[in-house]
């Protein structure tokens, strides 16, 4: 099922006053309606659109056509049982607020709740397959933690762990907008709706109307936080990866759709999959499209890792932490790090980021106790262990060599040509440094100089020659420079470093039939 018609959106006048588009009312402008005329634009609605025919009520309150409109809005949110409770029929109750959450734009805030609506929502609500959840009814992290992953409620979870059960109010009002964006997807699916038909109509609905998007890259850079948690982006309806994936899933469980989280490094996006495991993915960062799952592994991912529900709360709080990495607040850093690994117990990477965090407060014995469980586990989602550790435990990097490798930059030439400079500083102290010679020559390719790369690439071959990235970096900049022989060279090393992981990656074929045509396999 598709929308017919676009919703109603609102804009802030000059004064401040919310006025209504005028692009799905092409008869507004008269300065009245002749009944014909109201008759024929009420009848262009689309009969599945809420947010339509509450504009519309908004707009003609007091004419007949308004009143049906308003009465069609309510059954398609009571799921057409509006006789099944006389005390949610209107006028009986203030439907203005829930209205305006309804048509609000992210130019207004979101209008207060009282009790009675909260309670008008909730009891509309109640019959979304979320509601038959044990984590539904909980109010403590305690009782959080105490949940199998199948039993927990995805935004109450999150919401309860973030905000802690004094926030009960808070914590309805936003369960109430994510409700009402659920009734108003439900309103346009029919009983038998495949899954399918479910995530069309969801994207339809996020990304085409409510129009979510991933926001501009000098905004999340600052402020990511504003753009994972919940809440902000309900609001501001702007979200990166994590953001707008637990909005989805949590509107997917109201909907009785089963996804799965599914995170490739640093990033997270979410899929369904058939009896027959046939896969549908949804990138939430490009408006919901179907990406093959073969576009997400790398030379160094081969494989995919699921989350579950209660993984995903634990991924909330290390992008949290991420950002306080960012601020450079290791002691905030470290109390999200340590919240996370409570839904994430002993995930490598999570103990990883966590003992560098110890080590840059000087805590030598939390964090190398951390780092020496950590790298003795080698994901199998991954190709090779990870070395910034191993660096670290045999003396060839310091905790001070740590962080400058993880600066980061913001894709100017200054900002790079600074980091470029602190990494060559910690090279005199730490010269075998291995993450350290592969970020600087990483600062090059930034700048255009593959040429000054190479030098850095190969010192790294001498120290380690195990690294699929770096053998292909040395493989494609040889093709580029013609250098055919070298570029073989290193391109074989590289599939066989993959091949003994069982792993093909797109990239190394690419690359592989790049260099075919231009210089045959001399071999």
């Amino acid at each position: 099922m598709h929308l017919r018609k676009s919703s109603i959106h609102t804009y802030s006048t000059k004064k401040g006053h919310p006025v209504k588009s005028l692009s799905f009312f092409p008869l507004l402008a008269a300065a009245t309606l002749h009944t014909s005329q109201l008759t024929t634009l009420y009848s262009t609605l689309d009969q599945t659109s809420i947010a339509q025919h509450f504009a519309f009520y908004e707009l003609y309150p007091n004419t007949p056509e308004g009143h049906n409109a308003l009465q069609h809005a309510w059954k398609l949110l009571s799921g057409g049982c509006v006789e099944c409770d006389p005390e949610m029929s209107f006028p009986a109750m203030d439907a203005k607020p829930i209205i305006s959450l309804v048509n609000r734009s992210t130019q207004t805030t979101a209008p207060l709740l009282e009790e009675s609506q909260l309670l008008i929502i909730e009891r509309l609500a109640a019959h979304l397959p979320n509601r038959n959840l044990k984590g539904a009814n909980i109010w403590t992290v305690e009782e959080l933690n105490a949940l199998k992953p199948e039993e927990v409620d995805l935004a109450r979870g999150l919401l309860v762990a973030e905000m802690g059960s004094d926030n009960k109010q808070k914590i309805r009002e936003i369960e109430a907008s994510l409700d009402l964006m659920a009734l108003q997807i439900l309103a346009r699916l029919q009983p038998d709706s495949t899954a399918l038909e479910k995530i069309r109509i969801i994207n339809d609905y996020i990304f085409s109307e409510l129009r979510f998007r991933f926001p501009p890259h000098s905004l999340y850079a600052k402020d990511i936080d504003l753009y994972t948690l919940l809440p902000s982006v309900i609001e501001s309806r702007r979200g990166v990866c994590l953001g707008v994936s637990i909005l989805y899933l949590s509107l997917a469980q109201r909907l009785d759709l089963p996804l799965h989280a599914i995170t490739p490094p640093g990033h997270i996006y979410v899929s369904y999959r058939t009896a027959n495991g046939e896969i549908t993915n949804i990138e939430t960062t490009a408006r919901g499209i179907d990406v093959p799952s073969e576009a997400y592994l790398s030379l160094e991912t081969r494989k995919l890792q699921e989350r579950n529900t209660k993984e995903v709360i634990g991924l909330a709080f290390m992008n949290q932490a991420a950002v306080a990495w960012h601020r450079d607040d290791p002691k905030a850093a470290i109390e999200l790090y340590e919240k996370s690994l409570q839904y994430l117990n002993k995930d490598p990477l999570i103990q990883t980021f966590l003992a560098y965090q110890y080590l840059f407060i000087g805590d030598k014995q939390k964090g190398e106790k951390l780092l020496k469980e950590a790298s003795s586990i080698i994901p199998d989602h991954q190709v090779t262990p990870d070395n910034i550790a191993e660096d670290y435990l045999t003396g060839q990097a310091s905790a001070e060599a740590i962080r400058t490798i993880f600066k980061e930059v913001d894709e100017t030439r200054q900002s790079i040509l600074q980091k470029q400079k602190d990494i060559e500083e910690i090279l005199e102290k730490h010269p075998n440094f291995r993450a350290g010679i592969f970020h600087l020559a990483i600062t090059h390719l930034q700048l255009g100089r593959e040429k000054e790369a190479i030098p850095h690439l190969e010192r790294y071959m001498e120290l380690d020659s195990t690294n699929p990235t770096v053998c292909y970096y040395l493989a494609a900049i040889h093709l580029q420079r013609m250098n055919h022989n070298a570029a073989w060279k290193y391109l074989k090393t590289a599939e066989s470093i993959v091949k003994s992981r069982d792993h093909q990656p797109k990239a190394l074929k690419d690359l592989r039939q790049t260099l075919q045509r231009a210089c045959p396999d001399p071999a």
